[in-house]
């Protein structure tokens, strides 16, 4: 019997846990968070500054979903579950946002004009 491919000698090391994997993910984060604070007082283009925060937000976003949600380790089937509920919250959010927005608000000019009578 054969010793695992982790503990023989051909191996040549272990492979780090997953605590010293969240930890070094969580010091990754907080370097990110800590970009984000100091990205703001910059004085950038806001163009720049929201698109950096948003490229920003979506990875530690993903490290978060794969690495601290476990879903690098599960199945795919879990994966794209967890994604089409994504896509259907922001869909709704988007059609929330769009239909009760500030555009949407303001009152019909003939409605106005029905009123004043």
């Amino acid at each position: 019997m054969s010793a695992p491919a982790a503990h023989s000698a051909e191996a040549g090391h272990q492979e780090p846990s997953k605590f010293h994997v969240f930890i070094q993910i969580a010091m990754v984060l907080a370097v990110i968070t800590g970009i984000e604070v100091v990205l703001v007082y910059l004085p950038l283009a806001k163009w720049l500054v929201v698109s950096t925060l948003c490229i920003l937000s979506a990875v530690k976003f993903m490290f978060v979903i794969f690495i601290f949600m476990h879903l690098k380790w599960d199945k795919l089937l879990c994966t794209i579950l967890f994604f089409i509920g994504l896509v259907l919250a922001g869909g709704t959010m988007w059609a929330l946002l769009h239909l009760f927005g500030a555009e949407a608000s303001k009152p019909l000019s003939s409605i106005v004009g029905l009123i004043s009578l």
